[in-house]
């Protein structure tokens, strides 16, 4: 098989080319179905200095023994910006778009195939299944916020950091709502924030506030934090009635 790293930019082919060319001279070459990279990597939202590279490695057999191999392996990447590999195989996949269409659904929105078969490229995911998983994961979500403001003890460093990882989970969820009411999502996180408000008539300022502070563009004080939790749980809420109400 040949290794395609042309779509990718210079910095995330530097930093993942000399991964995908090791697993592919290694001993279990022939066992390789695919290697794609995905997430951010592959989208305008990557930074070079902050961001990873995350990948997925399809195997044709599952093997124990890759896995042993790519352990050392991945640790030593890790340390280049390099994330653990996702391990799948095409059974598995099939298997599983039933229980993880927004992740799957992603993979077929943001993905470059290096390596072999485009497996992501044809995945047919079940709207249906697609909207039972998303009022699931904003139904956890308000759960997690609530709990997790809890937790931060009225502490600002806390409360910034619970802010900051969550909106990641965001935006795959927004992706999937955007395409249940009939539009096509967007790859650029922001893009996906202001088509969301344009579909959903939520007004999504908010989780770009987020956004912004995750990518260290701007800094909230203790009261300013508290105050963009609650606008951010209310959205979220309102998040949440939008899935209730939405019928296919």
């Amino acid at each position: 098989m040949t290794i395609n790293t042309d779509k990718l930019t210079s910095a995330v082919k530097g930093k993942i080319g000399p991964f995908i060319e090791e697993i592919a001279g290694s001993a279990h070459a022939d066992n390789l179905h695919s290697f794609h990279v995905v997430g951010s990597a592959v989208t305008p939202d990557y930074d070079e200095k902050n961001s990873h590279v995350d990948s997925v490695i399809v195997l044709k057999d599952m093997d124990l023994g890759f896995i042993e191999y790519l352990a050392p392996l991945g640790k030593r990447y890790k340390k280049k910006g390099v994330a653990v590999p996702l391990i799948m195989t095409p059974a598995y996949i099939d298997s599983s778009l039933d229980v993880f269409p927004i992740e799957f659904f992603n993979y077929r929105l943001i993905h470059e195939t290096i390596l072999g078969d485009a497996i992501f490229s044809g995945l047919a995911i079940d709207r249906a299944h697609l909207r039972f998983q998303c009022e699931r994961e904003i139904k956890t979500q308000l759960i997690r916020l609530r709990q997790g403001y809890i937790s931060t003890l009225g502490e600002k460093k806390l409360l910034n950091e619970g802010l900051v990882e969550s909106i990641t989970n965001y935006l795959p969820f927004f992706r999937a709502v955007i395409t249940l009411l009939d539009k096509d999502a967007p790859i650029a996180s922001y893009d996906v924030i202001k088509l969301l408000e344009e579909a959903t008539s939520v007004k999504t300022g908010i989780f770009e506030k987020i956004l912004k502070l995750r990518h260290k563009q701007i800094s909230l004080s203790g009261e300013e934090l508290t105050r963009a939790f609650e606008e951010y749980y209310e959205a979220t809420e309102r998040m949440a009635r939008i899935i209730d109400e939405l019928t296919l």
